[in-house]
C-alpha cells in the first residue's frame, strides 16, 4: 500500500474549490436516540443529512429518524439496505412513505445482514426493481470501496459498481484514511468507464480511539494499519485529542476537480465536526500565506 506524502500547502484555486465543497457537505449520522435534537442544535439546516441503516437496528429506525429530521427542515437521505427490504411491495411502501414527508433522495446499499429478509440479495437487485417503479425520487446514490470490503471480494465490488452505475446518480466512497489510496481509486473508477459524480467519504472530528474502533468494525483495515504505523500522520491528524479530516482534505486538494463533494462520517460527533467545518471555512477564506 502506498503511503501518503506529507500534505502540501493548498494552492489558491484548490482553496476556493475546497471551500465551495465544504459549504455543502453531507453529514452521516447513526439513528440513535436524541440525535435529531443534536442536529437541530449544532448543524445548519442547509447541511444534507444521511441516516445509516444496520441489520441490528433495522430499517424502520432509519426511516423514522429520516422522517423526523425532514420535519425539522433538513434535506435527508435515508440509507436503504437491500437485504432488509422484503419485496417490491415493501419497496413501494418505503418510497411512498418518504414521499409523504418530502424526501427525494435515497442511498442504496446491500446491507450487512447475513441473510436477506426477502428477494433482494444486494443493492443491484433493489436498484433494478426501483427502475420498474414510478417514484418521486430525484437522486439515488450507491457506495464505492477504495479499500477491501469486509465481506465482499475486491473483484465483486468493482463489478458490482459497474453494474449499479446505470441505475444511480452518484457514488459515495466508503471511509478511507489515506489520500493516496482515494486518489488511486478515483482514477480506477474513471478508467472502468463509470462517470458518476463521486462524493469522497472522510471522517468528522471524533476521538481517535472511537475512529479506530469503528473503522476496524466496518472494515477499513488498511487505513487503520496505515495510521498506526505513521506516527507523524497521527500527530498531524490530532485535534484536541481527536482525529479530524483536515489531513485528508489537504492531501486530496490536487484531486479536488474530480470530487463532487464530501460525505462526512460524523460518528454522531456533530458539535465538534461542525465547529471544525466552520473554522476551516474561515481559514480558507483568508489569503494564502505568501
Amino acid at each position: 500500500m502506498r503511503l501518503a506524502a506529507r500534505p502540501r500547502e493548498v494552492a489558491p484555486p484548490a482553496r476556493e474549490a475546497l471551500a465551495e465543497l465544504l459549504t455543502r457537505p453531507r453529514y452521516e449520522v447513526f439513528p440513535l436516540p436524541g440525535i435529531e435534537d443534536e442536529l437541530a442544535q449544532h448543524v445548519p439546516s442547509d447541511v444534507k443529512v444521511t441516516v445509516t441503516s444496520s441489520p441490528r437496528r433495522g430499517l424502520e429506525v432509519t426511516l423514522r429518524l429520516a422522517e423526523e429530521v425532514a420535519r425539522r427542515g433538513f434535506s435527508v437521505v435515508p440509507h436503504v439496505a437491500a437485504r432488509l427490504v422484503a419485496d417490491e411491495e415493501h419497496l413501494r411502501e418505503i418510497v411512498d412513505r418518504l414521499a409523504e414527508v418530502g424526501i427525494h433522495e435515497i442511498f442504496v446499499i446491500a446491507g450487512d445482514a447475513q441473510a436477506a429478509a426477502g428477494k433482494f440479495a444486494g443493492a443491484h437487485d433493489l436498484l433494478v426493481a426501483m427502475s420498474g417503479l414510478e417514484h418521486h425520487l430525484d437522486e439515488i446514490g450507491i457506495s464505492g470501496y477504495p479499500e477491501s470490503h469486509p465481506f465482499i471480494s475486491d473483484e465483486t465490488t468493482i463489478q458490482t459498481m459497474f453494474d449499479k452505475a446505470p441505475h444511480a446518480n452518484y457514488i459515495v466512497s466508503q471511509l478511507c484514511l489515506d489520500p493516496a489510496v482515494i486518489t488511486w481509486w478515483i482514477g480506477a473508477v474513471r478508467e472502468r468507464g463509470v462517470a458518476l459524480p463521486i462524493y469522497v467519504g472522510v471522517p468528522g472530528v471524533a476521538p481517535r480511539r472511537k475512529l479506530l474502533r469503528i473503522s476496524t468494525r466496518i472494515g477499513v483495515g488498511e487505513s487503520v494499519q496505515f495510521l498506526r504505523k505513521q506516527g507523524g500522520v497521527l500527530r498531524r491528524l490530532l485535534l484536541r485529542g481527536s482525529v479530524g479530516p483536515g489531513y485528508l482534505l489537504e492531501g486530496l486538494s490536487p484531486e479536488i476537480g474530480r470530487i463532487a463533494g464530501f460525505h462526512i462520517y460524523t460518528f454522531n460527533e456533530l458539535h465538534e465536526t461542525e465547529r471544525w467545518r466552520q473554522k476551516t471555512l474561515e481559514r480558507l477564506a483568508r489569503p494564502a500565506a505568501a
